[in-house]
């Protein structure tokens, strides 16, 4: 059964599954800060340990869902925008050929559960999945698209997700230097 729709949950799933492995790592970070700040055993008179871990679980996991979707979401736009830019396809037909490429994401989701213990492996999966997604990606449109039009969507990606990095971390310095002002010392 060939269907193109097959794989159209898979994004969500990976989103979910690289949001709990970072839940899970969270969740002991910020329960041992709940103990430093003397309120785990406050809590505690009111919840059981395992309310407490699944509240802290579930939160965490709204917020990394928000930003992976919102990654998702500014990748899809860089993807199409490098297509509407530099290929001549008008029907769509490059997307579809790449839509697979959700399957990797997920697999990689999948993987990031082994390392649940460690924001960096965690990390260090999503970025190689992330390589091996635009690996994929370049080249399931090399055959599609002339050598200058591939050179074109590389250069426009790499650009857009630097001025993104760049653009947040613009945005954290400013909060930090905000911050620390903002405490007398």
């Amino acid at each position: 059964m060939k269907n193109s729709y097959l794989t159209g949950y898979m994004p969500l799933l990976a989103i979910l599954l690289f949001s709990l492995s970072l839940s899970m790592y969270g969740q002991t970070f910020f329960v041992d800060l709940l103990k430093k700040a003397n309120l785990y055993n406050t809590m505690l008179d009111i919840f059981t340990k395992t309310e407490i871990n699944l509240v802290v679980i579930g939160g965490l996991m709204v917020i990394f869902t928000m930003i992976f979707a919102t990654l998702k979401l500014l990748a899809n736009t860089a993807n199409e925008l490098a297509l509407l830019f530099f290929s001549k396809d008008a029907d769509g037909e490059l997307l579809k050929k790449t839509r697979f490429g959700a399957v990797i994401f997920f697999l990689g989701g999948l993987v990031s559960l082994i390392s649940f213990s460690s924001a960096v492996g965690t990390g260090i999966i999503f970025l190689v999945t992330s390589v091996v997604y635009v690996v994929y990606f370049v080249y399931k449109l090399s055959p599609h698209i002339t050598t200058p039009q591939m050179i074109g969507v590389i250069v426009f990606e790499a650009l857009f997700w630097i001025f993104f990095g760049l653009l947040l971390a613009l945005i954290f310095m400013k909060l930090y230097n905000g911050l620390m002002a903002a405490i007398p010392l």
